[in-house]
């Protein structure tokens, strides 16, 4: 692995710790504030001296390797298209600022700032403990999605291939799954993808938020390029993988009148299906995104929050089912409508992927070729 990543054998790393506010190259937050479960938090202050600013070292990333227990998590959320997911890492180095999964570090008594993307978790033993829990004869095969709450392709799966052996356990007992991504890492795997698409067991949505690549570097600093991932979406496609575009997150006087060429720009890469998400701001993410826009959108900044607002019943954000998603107002009304009439006439506006699950099958432990029944 590069000298860069650094790693430890236990979860319980440093807590959240001030650091400077001033941005670091490649990472999408500025600050690093205590998670909401912690009992003390430190902030930095001025103390008057007024001394030269000394230059700022890049934060580098610090991955601990750890075991996991279980693997499998069952979805109850009534408006989520899948029944359980798969998550290989903790934290994304992607580094979305507007990252609804930031708050998550918290139970880690780590921050949804700079901790979120810069001390990650990787569950080396992932493939084993899934292999365990699918031959239990108890399990039923549903619909799972690898990657909902962080990137399955961020950065690290580059070494830790940890996404990769998930896929050929999934494979190997042909169980269909559903892949959510901004990363284009996912091209290595398309050996996997093409015997998964196959027999209709693999669906992929590929994020793209903006076309604008100087808006993307800001927002995602982390993550591939928009023309990367519309290629990785060609890619995908030509090998017979349904593929979806999904423009998420839309961000009122930012990113939403992209709507419709994003959407135009996915279909002429391949996708048959698209979806949309209005800015979602739980817990941390809300004063995470405000000094996103302070210091990027300074102008703006008002408006901005004044949208959102409307689009949330007055409040930075709303997390009732069914209104999560797409929000309520003028706005998210406008957004709904665009939506609609741009799917209608790219022809995206396709009934979701049903996977097939009557494929599914326990592979003989004795590795003889052979299914156990």
């Amino acid at each position: 692995m590069p000298a860069a990543i650094r790693r430890s054998g236990a979860l319980g790393i440093d807590s959240a710790s001030a650091v400077s506010t001033t941005l670091r190259k490649g990472r999408g937050a500025g600050s690093n504030d205590a998670g909401r479960y912690e009992s003390r938090s430190v902030e930095v202050v001025d103390d008057g001296w007024d001394l030269a600013p000394e230059a700022e070292a890049p934060f580098h990333t610090i991955v601990a390797k750890v075991q996991a227990k279980s693997i499998l998590t069952r979805n109850a959320s009534p408006d989520i298209g899948f029944d359980q997911t798969i998550n290989p890492y903790y934290g994304c180095e992607h580094g979305c600022i507007y990252c609804y999964a930031r708050p998550s570090h918290g139970y880690l008594n780590l921050s949804a700032g700079l901790d979120f993307e810069t001390r990650l978790f990787a569950k080396v033993n992932a493939a084993e403990v899934l292999e365990a829990e699918l031959r239990r004869r108890s399990y039923q095969p549903v619909f799972t999605m690898l990657g909902a709450n962080t990137d399955c392709y961020q950065p690290i799966e580059r070494d830790y291939r940890i996404t990769r052996s998930i896929l050929e356990v999934l494979a190997k007992f042909r169980h269909p799954v559903g892949i959510i991504t901004k990363g284009t890492l996912i091209e290595r795997d398309l050996d996997l993808l093409t015997d998964l698409a196959r027999d209709h067991l693999v669906t992929v949505g590929i994020t793209l938020t903006t076309l604008d690549s100087g808006l993307k570097r800001t927002l995602e600093p982390r993550a591939p390029s928009p023309a990367a991932r519309l290629k990785a979406m060609r890619k995908l496609a030509d090998i017979g993988v349904p593929v979806r575009v999904m423009f998420s997150p839309v961000i009122p006087f930012v990113n939403d009148a992209e709507l419709e060429a994003v959407l135009e720009a996915g279909r002429d890469h391949g996708a048959t299906s698209a979806s949309y998400v209005l800015l979602r701001l739980p817990h941390e993410v809300k004063d995470l995104f405000r000094d996103w826009l302070d210091t990027h959108l300074p102008l703006k900044a008002d408006h901005v929050m004044s949208l959102v607002k409307q689009m949330r019943g007055g409040k930075d954000y709303d997390a009732t089912f069914g209104k999560r998603m797409k929000g309520e107002g003028a706005f998210a009304d406008l957004m709904a409508q665009r939506y609609r009439l741009a799917t209608r006439k790219l022809g995206l506006d396709r009934p979701r992927f049903e996977p097939d699950c009557s494929r599914f099958r326990v592979p003989s432990a004795g590795g003889q070729g052979g299914f156990d029944f």
